[in-house]
């Protein structure tokens, strides 16, 4: 599995490197091919930090069952969302969970993500789901079964007081998805910071864009993209 766990360590540095670096905090997981569970980095290290050697195998109990950090090596102690995410959605092959300052502060303040750029397109209409159960930590399958139901069909989710999931069939797209999340975030607090009346694509538009925008070619080259920045 080392070809996987290179591919979570280097999709956390790409994280870390567009405003998804949160001391320790967040992570990013990929489903192990052999229905093992989540390969996700291990605990205590930041984004930016990770290799290969940071990144292990947990299973939906919160077992580590293999890679080279060993059996012993900490776990996140939020990895129900992953594997109750990827156990509700068949269609789903990584889950991303960061707590990216303009997501979670947009989240805050109750407002719907709005397509005032291209960039919310990629996800509205409808509304990006919100969940607030609780703000606290995801520790139990319970609650990681509860974020699994809010999400839905959609591809991100805010975790309101917290920060943001979201979701792909591979983990370049969802790491994409949740960069451009924050980038549109981003843009309506820009947006409403500058005054006057705010407009916005209505929903034809916004669909629209989206299949214009967003089409699978494009989210791959948008990762080659942000992989080029990381090394330079």
């Amino acid at each position: 599995m080392n070809e996987i766990a290179e591919l979570v360590a280097l999709a956390s540095r790409v994280l870390a490197a567009n405003g998804h670096d949160d001391l320790i905090w967040g992570h990013a997981s990929v489903r192990d091919p052999d229905g093992g569970g989540a390969w996700l980095k291990t605990a205590e290290w930041g984004l930016g930090e990770v290799t290969a050697e940071r990144v292990h195998l947990v299973d939906g109990t919160g077992a580590v069952r293999d890679g080279a950090a060993g059996p012993a090596s900490p776990r996140h102690s939020e990895y129900p969302i992953h594997t109750e995410i990827l156990a509700a959605r068949p269609d789903v092959g990584a889950v991303v969970h960061t707590h990216p300052p303009h997501a979670v502060a947009l989240a805050a303040t109750g407002q719907a993500l709005q397509p005032v750029s291209h960039t919310a397109t990629m996800f509205v209409p409808p509304e990006v789901p919100r969940f607030t159960d609780t703000a606290d930590l995801i520790l139990t399958s319970e609650l990681g079964k509860r974020v699994a139901a809010e999400l839905g069909g959609h591809n991100a989710l805010f975790l309101v007081n917290h920060g943001i999931v979201t979701v792909g069939p591979d983990l370049p797209t969802a790491v994409v998805t949740a960069v451009i999340l924050e980038r549109a975030c981003a843009q309506q607090i820009l947006t409403r910071s500058a005054g006057g009346w705010p407009t916005w694509s209505p929903p034809e538009e916004a669909l629209a864009k989206r299949e214009h925008i967003y089409s699978p070619a494009a989210i791959a080259a948008v990762w080659d993209h942000l992989v080029r920045e990381l090394e330079r």
